[in-house]
């Protein structure tokens, strides 16, 4: 499997790289490290704001969200109190070309494990949602179809960075600028993906995160504000924006819609 890089500039292009050798310690870390409430939820999962409801059956953590972003986008229908227009210069430094598709409302249950472990397999992330945002947006990958890098799409992603697909999900393939810049910040928790390890942003203890500092899959093991006795987690880069690299590091759940 391949993680591409993105390099910014006047022009956008996507680069296969080289998977890494190394891999990230503490591979059995869970996150049953941080407080749980009545019904046995991890505390951390009350960030996710955008969550319609989050239960649990002491196995999996059931996650439902619209995945409609609580954030103004060109996308929405002109008559909605969410719609802004757009236009100029959008992620990478190119010209905003909008595409022709509308946000729509969705019905997502995400359904991811509990208690994340390491796997492995380490299974390649699928086309689709790969994970859910703290605003319920999913997260997707780094391609636009099967192997098919996001190099002429990039140019269609609004003011915070996500898009719509034909159906009408929004998502977001790279970092969701309002989460790291108005709602949260750049180095704050922004979800989880379907194998439950959560994902952050491009810095970390107040610099940015180097991407020597990361395994293949985008990811290393340290302590976090919300997991005080460390966890495996994902970043996002400054020089590689994308939600991960070459798969999942635990095992994922499933999503549907």
């Amino acid at each position: 499997m391949k993680r591409f890089s993105l390099i910014l500039g006047c022009s956008l292009s996507l680069l296969a790289a080289c998977k890494k050798d190394k891999t990230s310690s503490g591979s059995n870390n869970t996150n049953n490290t941080t407080p749980t409430d009545s019904s046995g939820i991890p505390a951390v999962y009350k960030k996710i704001y955008g969550a319609t409801s989050i239960t649990s059956d002491g196995t999996y953590i059931y996650i439902k969200t619209t995945g409609t972003p609580d954030h103004k986008s060109v996308y929405y229908p002109t008559s909605n109190a969410l719609y802004e227009n757009f236009s100029g210069t959008t992620f990478g430094g190119n010209t905003f070309n909008k595409n022709p598709n509308t946000i729509a409302t969705m019905n997502y249950t995400f359904k991811i494990p509990l208690n994340p472990k390491a796997d492995a397999a380490h299974s390649a992330t699928p086309l689709g949602p790969i994970g859910v945002s703290l605003n319920g947006v999913p997260f997707f990958n780094q391609y636009a179809g099967p192997g098919k890098p996001l190099t002429n799409e990039v140019v269609s992603f609004d003011q915070s960075w996500g898009h719509p697909a034909q159906a009408g999900d929004y998502h977001y393939h790279v970092e969701p600028l309002y989460l790291t810049q108005v709602k949260a910040s750049r180095d704050a928790l922004l979800g989880f993906l379907l194998d439950g390890f959560p994902v952050y942003g491009p810095e970390e203890n107040g610099a940015e995160v180097a991407e020597t500092a990361l395994d293949a899959y985008h990811g290393h093991t340290s302590v976090t504000a919300d997991y005080p006795s460390g966890i495996y987690h994902y970043h996002i880069t400054a020089n590689d924006p994308y939600i991960n690299g070459s798969g999942f590091y635990g095992t994922p759940g499933t999503v549907s819609k």
